[in-house]
């Protein structure tokens, strides 16, 4: 169907121009990190804003002050598990995944390719991205708690400092 009547054409926009500043005064409020792809949890919550928001401006049988609302409520859960996860290590654990070194020292970590899901191709293909084509160079291939792979040279280890939560 291309097209029912103009009233639900108008709802849109009038939702549309409502919802959206709604939501982009939720987001200033709550912060930089309600948006942020730390780990999946805040990917969680970037998907479910727009879901609610989308649901909300295209679905009748939601009204825009329940959309608001969905909006205010992922935001306040999202910021508890986030202010939660840096006072407990339990809530940590359960919201937040740890870096996983996948190559050190140019030689592949099975175990942990397997146990993350991640393809030996894949590790090469990001150390091909950060500019290098000898594995004997890398010091370090790391996936990241947002899925990321970080290349680390062996020119560039330093102390090692950054590599604690390894």
């Amino acid at each position: 169907m291309f097209f029912s009547d103009w009233t639900s054409v108008l709802r849109v926009l009038i939702v549309g121009a409502l919802t959206y500043p709604a939501l982009i005064a939720i987001l200033r409020i709550s912060g930089k990190r309600t948006l942020a792809k730390f780990n999946a949890f805040d990917l969680v919550i970037t998907v479910a804003l727009g879901s609610t928001f989308a649901t909300t401006l295209l679905s009748k049988d939601v009204a825009l002050i329940e959309g608001v609302l969905a909006f205010a409520v992922l935001a306040t859960l999202q910021f508890i598990v986030a202010w939660g996860a840096m006072h407990w290590s339990a809530i940590k654990s359960l919201a937040k995944s740890k870096p996983k070194a996948l190559l050190v020292d140019g030689s592949y970590q099975s175990e942990a390719l397997h146990k993350e899901r991640v393809t030996p191709e894949e590790v090469m293909a990001a150390v091909r991205g950060a500019g290098y084509g000898d594995l004997s160079q890398i010091a370090l291939v790391v996936l990241e708690t947002d899925g990321s792979l970080s290349v680390i040279a062996k020119t560039n280890l330093g102390d090692s400092s950054a590599l604690k939560d390894l």
